[in-house]
């Protein structure tokens, strides 16, 4: 229970709590607007400074930003796991809260000194374990959306702002489908796992859904495509890279391979050039062989005819013997002959010479060769690194789509076959839990029979998305008639929650609950407030607009008694729970 509420600001009014029913009653003055209901009386603020002390992060419009309360702090005084506890939380830097008073040691996690002030602290998030463990009894969960501290006690103190009071199974407007069927599943004491479990496969579907539609978008471009045609490129650039992978392995870089590579390249060239050589020479001594060939001295009878002619024209003139002249011609033969021969072995020696410096030359460029061929230049090797980086990429990206395309055409089968196999598991948990379930259906069926003349239903209906949660209560179709129907509920929860030992122990209601409610159901509505608090020994809590209290109680119900001396008003300057007007 909640033992009283407090500020260091010097005008605020201090809260002090009691067993049982308690009411907070606030003096509206007419036209004032919602904003100036919660700065002027600040009725509505007793939630938030309850949510505030209790873990709570604190938002861009939070009124703990305000000017005037940066300075001071907000404590709470309240039963925690059966030892009285006083905790204090600054409303300029709230990430963290000083522990005034309390049995500490035993906590889940640890307080620790503050060397400045010496004060006993713990973090937001740590005090957020604490309760958690100490108020329900959370336990440690595998993965993620399991139940919360702060979606748990939010059944328990709805706040307005949030949208609180929009429907009995929501605690926000904003409350996602699973966090509230595995919170509401946790408190009734249904196997929440189920519903964890369900939320996991929205999200899977999501993700699903995201992929769909971005290879329907053309996001992933050419990538996304059918998974035997991906497998099929999947495997042949592998292999690509798997080859490439070999050759990089299997790569010597030599850092003379340009040198080499160079002298390589001139050693063709001037294998090139004596073969050119070669064979001018080699058409040379052709052609001196064909002379030599050719080359033989006139025969006697021609050079005979040839002298006898030239004895009849050179009548005059004293020719030497015709011996003479043929040993002459014999001579002249023989010298041109010598030269030739001369010549033809000049050219064959050169050749020689020649074929000897390309034997060399060819072995030497065979040496070079061979050591290129096993090795390798480092710049051929960066950029052989780099082809292989660019092919892996490409078998990472179609790998992925690979993975996409077979998620995309499997995922959703994959899904409904778990949601139906999570509705098994929850039909068969809602049969072995039957004990659980006809409790909640009964304490829902007695607070609102004592309501209405027609008792309302709860129904807990297993679906292919989750537990889903109805109740019904019979009559003209209201506001009023809704926030009945939270009452109900809620009241269910307290019962159940005190059978299991968890909770809070306090049930704090907003005087939105009643907005649009008869004033008979609001009179009956706080009798059984205060009676399933006295009996289940829990503490009931309300706020109330003075304008709304009942006039006409149930006989023997003295309403009187419950409220609170600190009465809160708008009507003045110091009136509200501040003691000043901001905002």
């Amino acid at each position: 229970m909640i033992r009283r509420v407090y500020s260091t600001l010097p005008t605020f009014k201090r809260l002090d709590f009691h067993d049982g029913l308690n009411i907070v009653v606030a003096e509206k003055t007419p036209g004032a607007t919602e904003r100036q209901t919660r700065n002027r009386a600040g009725k509505s603020s007793v939630t938030e400074i309850i949510h505030f002390l209790m873990g709570s992060n604190i938002e861009k419009d939070s009124l703990f930003k305000e000017k005037c309360l940066e300075d001071h702090a907000f404590g709470i005084e309240f039963d925690l796991a059966g030892h009285p506890v006083t905790v204090e939380r600054d409303a300029g830097a709230g990430s963290q809260l000083r522990i005034v008073s309390g049995d500490y040691g035993s906590w889940p996690v640890q307080a620790s000194k503050d060397k400045k002030t010496g004060s006993m602290v713990i973090g937001n998030s740590g005090w957020k374990c604490v309760l958690g463990d100490l108020i329900f009894h959370i336990p440690e969960t595998d993965g993620s959306y399991g139940p919360s501290f702060r979606s748990l006690f939010s059944y328990f103190v709805r706040r307005q702002s949030a949208g609180g009071f929009s429907k009995p199974f929501c605690q926000s407007q904003n409350q996602q489908p699973g966090d509230q069927q595995v919170n509401v599943s946790f408190l009734m004491g249904l196997d929440w796992t189920i519903p964890q479990k369900w939320q996991q496969v929205r999200e899977q579907e999501k993700v699903l859904k995201a992929l769909r539609t971005g290879a329907q978008e053309g996001v992933f471009g050419h990538i996304v495509s059918t998974t035997s045609e991906l497998r099929t490129q999947l495997t042949i650039a592998e292999n690509r890279a798997g080859q490439l992978r070999k050759s990089v392995k299997d790569f010597k870089v030599l850092p003379e391979y340009r040198e080499l590579e160079q002298e390589a390249s001139d050693l063709t060239q001037k294998i090139s050039h004596l073969n050119d050589e070669n064979t001018i020479d080699r058409q040379l001594i052709s052609n001196l062989q064909e002379s030599l060939d050719q080359e033989a001295p006139p025969s006697g009878e021609r050079l005979e005819r040839v002298y006898k002619e030239a004895g009849i024209v050179l009548s005059d003139v004293t020719l030497k013997r015709f011996d003479d002249i043929k040993s002459f011609h014999e001579s002249i033969v023989a010298n041109r002959r010598s030269y030739l021969e001369g010549d033809v072995v000049a050219a064959k020696q050169r050749v020689e010479r020649r074929e000897g410096t390309i034997e060399r030359y060819e072995q030497r460029r065979a040496q070079i060769m061979g050591v290129l061929q096993a090795h390798g230049a480092l710049d051929h090797f960066a950029k052989l690194q780099a082809e292989l980086t660019r092919v892996e990429a490409h078998v990472e990206a179609i790998r992925q789509g690979y993975s996409t395309a077979e998620r995309l055409e499997t995922g959703k089968t994959d899904l409904d076959l778990e949601r139906q196999q999570l509705l098994r598991r929850l039909r068969q948990d809602y049969q072995e839990r039957e004990e659980v379930l006809r409790k909640a259906i009964l304490a829902f069926e007695e607070v609102s029979e004592a309501l209405y003349e027609v008792a309302g239903n709860l129904v807990v209906n297993p679906t292919l998305n989750g537990p889903q949660f109805e109740v019904t209560i019979q009559g003209k179709r209201s506001r009023g008639i809704s926030n009945m129907q939270i009452f109900c509920f809620d009241m269910m929860l307290m019962k159940l929650c005190a059978e299991k030992g968890i909770g809070p122990g306090f049930l704090f209601h907003d005087s939105h609950l009643f907005d649009g409610v008869d004033e008979r159901q609001v009179a009956t509505a706080l009798q059984i407030g205060a009676q399933n608090a006295d009996k289940l020994c829990f503490q009931y809590i309300v706020t109330m607009n003075q304008d709304m209290v009942p006039r006409g109680m149930p006989s023997g119900f003295d309403l009187e008694k419950y409220v609170l001396p600190t009465r809160l008003t708008d009507a003045t300057e110091d009136g509200g729970l501040f003691g000043i007007r901001f905002g």
